[in-house]
Parts: structure tokens; sequence; C-alpha cells
């Protein structure tokens, strides 16, 4: 017969497992933009094996890039009390509403790869890079690769009113000013998909004299650019000679342009948001630690010159 020490300690052991499992498994809700581009696909794999490994229950909803799709799902993961909510958000404004209803509901909201105009005390913390320097990379690649050399410049934007369609293009802008060289000739939105990056690259090169008079294209992700790459090869032309690819993102695709010649940068945004912001959540959830209200990941430019196959292999791993 088991003693009474022993019976209570097994009692004070199962209330310290409950306990530890009521902080750290956990019901997240996930609202993710849509399957856009293979980097947005690589950002939900990640999202789902970082609250596997974590034993955290993610409730995923896909917004299939529309705003009220998200604001649907953010509601609806409100009334069935989760923990805590991911919010990619597809563009920056009309989120003041829907937050406010989590913070009364005391569920923190942590914001993936993109912002929003709202105060920051409707969100617990976000997580992405600096997309103003990604795009200042860019830029800055193509300064230093033309070394002087006139160039006209066409530029493909993500998502309209999104935080790194604005950022992007200001970070790119940035940098080429000054520099009277390079002129941005043409600027449209192909929304971050190829489809679209494919169709507005076509009618750039037939409204520039079937693109003789382009120079160079910086795609504001590399499903646009590897969209327009294939435009510029139907139009007879030489992408990454006869018009320079820099785009942003470092999905595989895009190594594999650059392996063949046909792009020649790419800027890097992990897709790995997830990890930052369920430690973040952990440790708010577990004593009440605030985190910084931006963690920024870390971007990296990459060229044709870093063995391009070799980073399309360790990309293929990380779930694209």
């Amino acid at each position: 017969m088991k003693s009474t020490k022993a019976i209570v300690g097994a009692g004070v052991l199962a209330s310290m497992l409950m306990l530890s499992s009521s902080v750290f498994a956990q019901t997240v809700g996930f609202s993710q933009i849509g399957s856009e581009s293979g980097w947005r696909a690589a950002e939900t794999t990640l999202t789902q094996q970082q609250a596997k490994e974590r034993g955290i229950d993610l409730k995923f909803a896909d917004a299939q890039q529309k705003q009220e799709n998200q604001i649907k799902a953010l509601r609806s993961f409100i009334a069935q009390g989760v923990d805590a909510i991911l919010l990619a958000p597809v563009v920056a404004t009309g989120w003041d509403s829907v937050l406010e209803e989590a913070k009364e509901a005391d569920i923190p909201v942590i914001l993936l790869d993109r912002m929003v105009d709202s105060s920051d005390d409707l969100y617990l913390t976000a997580v992405g890079s600096d997309l103003v320097h990604e795009g200042n990379v860019a830029g800055q690649w193509l300064v230093d690769e033309l070394g002087g050399k006139d160039c006209n410049v066409v530029e493909l934007q993500g998502t309209t009113g999104s935080s790194p369609a604005i950022d992007r293009k200001n970070g790119f802008e940035q940098a080429i000013k000054g520099h009277d060289n390079i002129k941005l000739i043409r600027s449209q939105t192909g929304d971050f998909t190829r489809t679209k990056g494919k169709e507005v690259m076509e009618s750039f090169l037939k409204a520039e004299d079937g693109g003789k008079n382009i120079c160079a294209l910086y795609a504001h992700n590399d499903d646009m650019a590897v969209g327009a790459i294939q435009a510029i090869k139907e139009a007879g032309l030489k992408p990454g000679e006869d018009i320079l690819v820099v785009s942003i993102d470092a999905v595989p695709d895009i190594f594999q342009a650059m392996a063949a010649g046909e792009a020649n940068a790419t800027v890097e945004l992990t897709p790995n948001m997830a990890g930052p912001a369920f430690d973040a959540l952990a440790a708010y959830t577990k004593d009440g630690t605030m985190p910084p209200k931006f963690i920024q990941t870390e971007s990296k430019l990459y060229t044709k010159d870093d063995d391009p196959m070799k980073v399309y292999e360790e990309k293929k791993d990380l779930g694209y």
C-alpha cells in the first residue's frame, strides 16, 4: 500500500504537469495570406512544423489573399477562445476593429513578416525582416553591378497596399537615388504571383520596343521574377544578360534560374518567422515577459557566384 507521502507527492507532480501543460500546450490561430508564392508556402509549412514540435494545436486559415477572409478568421479564432493568434496581414490598413476585439478578449496577436498601420498596443510583437533594407540591398547591388552604366529599370511591385510592396519599393528607390545613370521607367503590381509577373512583364516588353529599352528588372519577390524570366525568354531575349534580374525572397526556383544564368541576385527573406514568434509567446505566457515590438530576422544577398545549386538543395529541405 502506498504511503500518504507518496500519494501527496504524486498529486503534486500531477498538478505541476497540468500547470506545465496549460502553459505550453496552447491553441493558436494562424491567419495566412494565401499561397501566392513558394516563399509563402514555405512559411506555412515551417509554422506548422514549429507548432507540432512545440505541442501547439495550430488552427490554420487560408485567406486566399483577401483581407475580409482574414478578418472573419480572426473573429472565428476569438470566438473559439484560442490562446494566441498569428497574423500575416495581406494589407497594412483596416485592422483596428478586429485587433481591438482580440485585445478585449485578452488574446495576444503576433504579426508575421508584414506590418499593420495600427497602434502597437494592439499586438504583442511583430516578427519580420527590415523590408526597406531588403529593397535597399537589391538597389545597391544594381548600383554596384552597373558601375555607372546607363540603365532603364522596370519594377514588378507586390500586392498594392501591402507593407512589402510599399517598403521594398521605398528601399530600392533610396538606393538608386542620386545615381542619374539609373532610371525607373515602369512600375506595376504583379500581385506577388508568377502568372501576374509574367503578364505584366510581357506588357513592359511590348511597351519598350520589345524590351530593347530595358536594362534591368527589379521584382518585389522571386515568384514574379520567375514569371518575368519566362516572358523575357519568349520575347527572344536572354534574362540575366540582356536584362539583369534582381528580386527578393531567395526561394529555390530563383537559384535554379541563377544556375542557368537567367537571374543575377536575390535578397533572402527567411520563411521561419514562427520560431521566434513561438519563443516570444512561450516567454510571455510563462511569466509575462514582454518581447520587443519588432523582432528582426536576417536578410542576406545571394548572387550567381554563391553556388546556386547547392543553395537550391538546402532551400528545398526547408519546406518550399
